[in-house]
């Protein structure tokens, strides 16, 4: 039997919500099949953030690294999926606690029954920051979560994504958990080499355990 593969990734194309501000994803094409030109070639615009996407810590920390020099390690490997489901607006402890014995290093959180991938959500869910103190505390290197933010879209201060540079985890956000079950899986999601960027889009996907 082949390992199932799950794609936890929303589609980017244009329309795909972005944070406000950001920009959003465009494409126009720099050159196109026809006499004399035997390729197709796009030129894209789109926000490091648009999609799944891999925060780096120069998002958050005007000294931190930027994706280019991220150390891959904590995107690829054993993680659990964690179901908290309309428990917002912040996914505390004991959103998490039936599921967290022995966790591997890596956790994703589904907040959304079904993920709006058309669409902006202002009340996205987001983790209190002692949630991440306490995965912090148990050994986890990566926190991801299926909304655009691990912090409310409202927030100045970013206080979940201070505990991530204070405790040197890595976050994804922006992934589609929909039809991911609960229980432990190996993810693969890579940031690209993006020497200057604070993030990256990532293709993120689960495989299933032998």
């Amino acid at each position: 039997m082949n390992t199932r593969i799950r794609d936890i990734s929303p589609p980017v194309q244009e329309g795909a919500p972005v944070f406000p501000g950001d920009t959003p994803y465009g494409q126009r094409w720099a050159a196109r099949i026809g006499p004399g030109c035997p390729v197709n070639v796009s030129e894209i615009t789109l926000s490091p953030h648009a999609g799944a996407h891999a925060d780096a810590p120069l998002h958050y920390d005007p000294a931190g690294q930027a994706s280019g020099q991220l150390d891959l390690e904590p995107y690829l490997g054993p993680c659990r999926v964690i179901h908290a489901i309309d428990r917002g607006p912040l996914i505390r402890w004991e959103h998490l606690a039936h599921a967290a014995q022995a966790l591997p290093p890596r956790v994703l959180v589904r907040t959304y029954r079904r993920a709006p991938v058309d669409r902006w959500d202002p009340q996205l869910a987001a983790f209190a920051p002692a949630t991440i103190e306490r995965l912090a505390d148990l050994g986890v290197l990566l926190v991801g979560i299926d909304t655009a933010s691990i912090d409310p879209a409202e927030s100045k201060d970013l206080p979940s994504h201070q505990v991530i540079r204070r405790r040197g985890l890595r976050v994804l956000e922006n992934l589609v958990l929909d039809a991911v079950p609960e229980g432990d899986y190996e993810l693969i999601a890579l940031p690209l080499k993006l020497m200057t960027a604070d993030a990256s889009p990532v293709r993120a996907v689960l495989r299933d355990l032998a």
